[in-house]
Parts: structure tokens; C-alpha cells; sequence
């Protein structure tokens, strides 16, 4: 597969290890309005190091994915794109609330933001299924044994961008890992359970 960038920024690849490196105060997420008076609204950035190759059709990406976690919002992340306004992430995150989870965002035209289970090891593994314009992201502790994160419909072309995105919102950036990256052309019978 050949990999190309949007926010270029610095990786190394080495055996089954990709090392992404996120940028200060990077992101993807896009909103009109501020959430409130208090706490913190992710700021409309689409500046976060995308690294990514392009796929035709079904698939299924998955990556076992870790970090730092040193700041509110830092994420390994991967990510569907079609446009600065077409797009959707699936994230292990630090979150605002202190802890590490598995969060998604889905952004047409503005962004959401869902913060799914919390999760207490170091590594996880993410993955991403498309059917048709019909897609699903997943999470695992063990690699085996997927659990639904996210169900959604996306306005993409036949063929979209694909990749690893590596952000750090409100911080200083750092090593974003993907470990045993795979993406295969194919069709899962049931996008909901992601096989």
C-alpha cells in the first residue's frame, strides 16, 4: 500500500510499527457554536497529520493503536475522509473527563462527538468496516473479539482516503503507534458486528 499525507508531519515504519508523530494543537473537528461557558470546546482545526492511502469499495482497517496520553483530547486514531467536511474518526483517547476511551466523531458539514467505553490497558484495537456508504467502527482489548463503537451512513465517492490520524488538541503532540496495520478489500455480512 502506498501511503501519502494530508498535514505531513514525521513517521517511521519499522517491521509491524508505524510511528506518527502529532503536530501541536492538532485535530479534526468542526463546529459552529461553542458547547457551554465552561470546560472545553474543541477548536474547528482539520490540521491534525493525516497519513493515508486510498481504497476502492468494501473494506475492513485494523490497527492495534497506543500513545502518551499526557493531554485532554490527545488520540491515536484512524480515519475515513472524503473532504474537510466529509469525514469520520474512530479514536482512543484521553478524554475530558480524565480518563482513556474509545471515542468517534462524524463529521458532515459539522462535527459530533461520542464518547464510548472507558478502557484501563495501555494498547486497543480499532477498526473501521464499509459497506456500500454504510460504515461501522469497532474497538477490541484483545484483538480478537471486536465490540461495536459506532454505526453511520457517510456521503463518500466509491473511493475514499483511509488512514492513521494523529492529533493532540490541546497539547504538545508526540508518538502516535499503529501496530499490525491491515486493510482488506471485503465485504462483511454483518456491519454491526464487524465480520
Amino acid at each position: 500500500m502506498k501511503f501519502e499525507w494530508l498535514n505531513e508531519s514525521k513517521v517511521i515504519e519499522e517491521g509491524n510499527k508505524i510511528q506518527v508523530f502529532a503536530t501541536p494543537n492538532s485535530d479534526f473537528f468542526y463546529s459552529s457554536t461553542a458547547a457551554g461557558d465552561e470546560g472545553i470546546t474543541p477548536e474547528s482545526l482539520c490540521n491534525a497529520p493525516f497519513y493515508y492511502t486510498e481504497i476502492k469499495g468494501d473494506f475492513v482497517m485494523r490497527a492495534k493503536v497506543s500513545h502518551d496520553f499526557k493531554s485532554v483530547y490527545d488520540s491515536s486514531s484512524i480515519m475515513v475522509y472524503k473532504s474537510n467536511s466529509c469525514w469520520a474518526k474512530a479514536c482512543f483517547e484521553y478524554t475530558d473527563f480524565g480518563t482513556h476511551a474509545v471515542v468517534s466523531v462524524v463529521t458532515n458539514g459539522e462535527s459530533d462527538d461520542a464518547n464510548g467505553c472507558n478502557i484501563t490497558q495501555e494498547k486497543i484495537w480499532l477498526q473501521m468496516c464499509r459497506v456500500g456508504n454504510a460504515f461501522a467502527f469497532h474497538y477490541s482489548l484483545d484483538g480478537k473479539n471486536f465490540y461495536m463503537m459506532r454505526y453511520f451512513h457517510l456521503p463518500v465517492d466509491e473511493t475514499v482516503k483511509v488512514g492513521l490520524l494523529a492529533q493532540s488538541p490541546t497539547g504538545q503532540g508526540g508518538v502516535r503507534i499503529y501496530e499490525d496495520l491491515t486493510i482488506e478489500s471485503k465485504t462483511v455480512k454483518n456491519l454491526r458486528m464487524g465480520k
